[in-house]
């Protein structure tokens, strides 16, 4: 592919240049630092040229192909965005029930595509909004969900079978998704046809996020049956999401992003593998393979965070295929969720949050993301306003119909730049990957503390650097003004909690008291036994009217509550 003689000419044409041309002129103006990096450390060369990829022995079939192929970098599919945008998702969700439904109503009529549910603490650790330690917390970062009754009023009016539901939710991912599919089965829509995420990925909960409840093991046992029975019985349905984005926010570099997701991803699989031979299902990664989706997050470095969503797409084909003999295409496709980066939002000048999440947003397009969220400008000061997602969804909508970067597939593939920037987060990424698997997987090295304290680290790191200057942020370290910020600030009804305790109360009075004694009976016995799937049963609690709190009380009595190892 590369011709001796040609390259030899390169080099020497490359000299000539760097001494006639560019030494002079750095004599009179010299370049604004002596050495400029990627966020993950990389030294970058003045420029980039076939010589980057020759010395690599860069083979364009190898390591790119064609989109819709493998091993997918320069895309899933073989027309991307030309045949079908991305979805156009905000994350939203806060106050009661009726709170949600109307800022949905909202998204939708603004252009959002599809619905992403943020749900509030309480709902995410398992707790019912009259429990002592959900007092504070009820409404406060998502909607409160204790009951279906609260799904039922989210969902109305909203076509449950004509537009696809993300929900990040993961210690009670069984409980919630139940909901959903009950308030569907109410109106007549088989729940065959329901599309949508639920985010079930637990792992990256003990790394990075810790909104746990129960140990490594039955946690990883819980995630990974609802793998196995959404993909029997919702074809459409994407039962988890496995999230780099959460490891971005705590601090980790783009390789450690990208390599502790697809590890957390590697141990999914082989436990889905494993438990399957108990379960009679499934017998190979292909019969569940294709609806494992991912999220990563998208910061400001817009060609270091390209090149991280390429080397992610190029590495799990890979993974898929040489590790799992995954057969189909579609098993090897690394399908993903993007989120513009909630920790390089400003609380100071918050307008110029806009700007960033511009660029972070393009970097997701231009890198293949097949849907994405734009955070809101005003989320460092607080839950965004009706006018902040409005311009988070035109930002979307100006970069598909006004920008023509969506006009051809990838079109960064090629660049000398990008090119090699994706073989080095590559690189990195395996050798990070090759630390976790000599510990035994991810979930051994999770229980010693290895990845949280690793993200500590590059987190530490990071933040030196915001605080010598190094790392410029506008607003906090260059062009700080003093002058307080001038926008409107949602604020959360605090009669939130009496409205939604005061349904759940009269919830709970309605219902079949041994019915429900029953289905909680049920769920405690499946869940002693190591060989059953829990979702059909914990599908039937919530059919027989149990809270989210009952559900996820029984399951702590079972296998207790988890206390990390600290990080040193």
């Amino acid at each position: 592919m590369w011709d001796p003689s040609y390259i030899e000419k390169l080099k020497q044409k490359l000299a000539e240049w760097e001494k006639e041309v560019v030494e002079p002129i750095l004599k009179k103006l010299p370049e604004r630092k002596r050495e400029f990096l990627t966020e993950q450390g990389f030294s970058l060369k003045r420029l980039y040229t076939p010589l980057d990829l020759a010395e690599r022995n860069w083979d364009y079939l190898e390591k790119l192909s064609f989109p819709g192929e493998y091993p997918f970098t320069r895309g899933v599919y073989p027309t991307m965005y030309r045949g079908r945008p991305w979805t156009i998702r905000q994350y939203s969700g806060f106050g009661s029930a009726d709170d949600t439904n109307k800022r949905y109503h909202y998204l939708l009529k603004i252009g959002q595509t599809g619905l992403s549910m943020a749900f509030d603490l309480p709902t995410q650790l398992g707790l019912d909004p009259d429990h002592p330690l959900a007092y504070y917390e009820v409404g406060k970062v998502g909607v409160s969900m204790p009951c279906v009754k609260e799904m039922e009023i989210v969902f109305e009016g909203i076509p449950m079978d004509k537009i696809t539901t993300s929900m990040t939710i993961n210690a009670t991912a069984m409980e919630i998704l139940s909901m959903y599919i009950v308030v569907a089965e109410s109106k007549g829509i088989p729940r065959h046809v329901l599309g949508g995420t639920v985010q079930n990925d637990i792992l990256k909960e003990f790394i990075a996020r810790n909104n746990y409840i129960y140990p490594p093991n039955p946690s990883v046992r819980y995630a990974t049956d609802l793998i196995i029975w959404a993909a029997k019985e919702m074809p459409k349905w994407n039962s988890i999401s496995i999230s780099g984005y959460h490891f971005e926010e705590a601090g980790a570099t783009p390789a450690q992003e990208i390599a502790f997701t697809l590890a957390d991803g590697i141990e999914y699989v082989r436990w889905v593998l494993e438990r399957g031979k108990s379960q009679g299902w499934p017998e190979n990664v292909d019969q569940f393979a294709p609806r494992l989706s991912f999220f990563f997050s998208a910061r400001t470095n817009l060609f270091e965070q390209v090149a991280k969503f390429r080397a992610a797409r190029r590495m799990w084909a890979k993974i898929m295929k040489e590790r799992f003999g995954a057969k189909k295409p579609r098993s090897m496709m690394l399908r993903f969720h993007t989120q513009t980066a909630g920790v390089t939002l400003t609380a100071q000048q918050p307008l110029v949050n806009l700007i960033r999440t511009t660029i972070q947003a393009l970097a997701a397009v231009l890198g293949g993301t097949q849907s994405l969220h734009v955070n809101s400008y005003d989320e460092a000061l607080s839950l965004p306003t009706e006018e902040a997602v409005k311009l988070s969804i035109r930002v979307q909508q100006v970069i598909l119909y006004e920008s023509g970067v969506v006009d051809t597939v990838d079109p960064l593939g090629g660049s000398y730049y990008v090119e090699w920037l994706t073989d080095m987060l590559e690189e990195e990424a395996w050798k990070i990957i090759d630390q976790i698997e000599h510990v035994g997987g991810m979930l051994k090295a999770i229980e010693a503390g290895w990845p949280q304290a690793e993200i500590a680290r590059s987190a530490y790191e990071y933040q030196l650097k915001v605080e010598k200057g190094e790392i410029p942020i506008i607003g906090v370290n260059i062009f700080v003004e003093e002058e307080e910020p001038r926008i409107q600030m949602l604020k959360v009804d605090p009669k939130v909690r009496e409205r939604v305790i005061s349904r759940l109360k009269k919830f709970r009075e309605e219902r079949d008291r041994e019915a429900l004694k029953r289905a909680l009976d049920e769920v405690r016995r499946a869940a002693e036994k190591e060989d059953v799937n829990l979702m059909p049963y914990i599908l039937n609690a919530i059919k027989s009217r149990a809270t989210l709190g009952e559900v996820s009380s029984v399951l702590r009595e079972v296998w207790g509550e988890w206390r990390a190892p600290e990080v040193i």
